[in-house]
């Protein structure tokens, strides 16, 4: 049975439909248990979902609104160049291991000194963030020996930020625990790549949480 009255209801909401595009069937009893079905409109919108703008906070390192106004270009700049990445409200700068050090040492090379002060740069955008360091190395050798290896190196580079930025840096050692790539190939061969790339240091900088 067809409803007049209910066609004439949706008409009125909608004043760009037809009496020729509606069809309203009345039933007994519950539609509930009834299968539904789906059938797509040629003349249908679409829906489409795009990034906000450079700022947006969907996949943005940087949000503006978290560093001074004056700073803003500035620390944009940085963790671009830096390749700085977001997890979870966390900006993480990524230095590799064997930039920063010789093989198997804590020392700071001179020629890292560029890209730790990019990093101390973007600390004071962030005065009074959560600044956590952390040291990374692959799985070659003894676990203890590169767990406190990666603790030196952690240290190594929280004192010269730290004392770049004028305050104390927490630092962690993590040894081989946190690999980020792959240290062998699938048929148990040496990953050369991979390895390089789990040796590292972490910059962790958690805007709105102070030390």
């Amino acid at each position: 049975m067809r409803s007049p009255a209910l066609a004439a209801v949706l008409m009125a909401a909608v004043p760009s439909l037809a009496l020729a595009d509606v069809t309203v069937r009345t039933m007994k009893g519950s539609a509930i248990g009834m299968p539904s079905t789906f059938v797509r409109a040629d003349n249908a919108p679409r829906s489409t979902f795009e990034k906000a703008g450079p700022d947006s906070t969907l996949s943005s390192v940087f949000v503006a609104s978290e560093v001074a106004p004056g700073r803003i270009e500035t620390t944009r700049a940085l963790l671009t160049e830096l390749k700085a990445r977001r997890t979870e409200g966390t900006i993480v700068v990524e230095l590799p291991a064997d930039v920063l050090f010789d093989f198997d040492k804590a020392t700071i090379r001179p020629d890292a000194e560029s890209a730790l002060a990019k990093a101390a740069e973007v600390l004071k955008s962030y005065p009074e963030a959560k600044v956590s360091i952390g040291g990374h190395t692959d799985s070659k050798g003894d676990d203890a020996y590169n767990e406190a290896l990666s603790l030196r190196r952690a240290r190594a580079v929280a004192d010269r930020l730290g004392a770049a930025a004028d305050r104390t840096l927490a630092a962690e050692g993590f040894g081989e625990r946190r690999p980020v790539a792959p240290n062998a190939h699938p048929d148990g061969s040496d990953d050369p790549d991979g390895r390089q790339k789990n040796r590292r240091v972490e910059i962790r900088i958690t805007p709105g949480q102070g030390d």
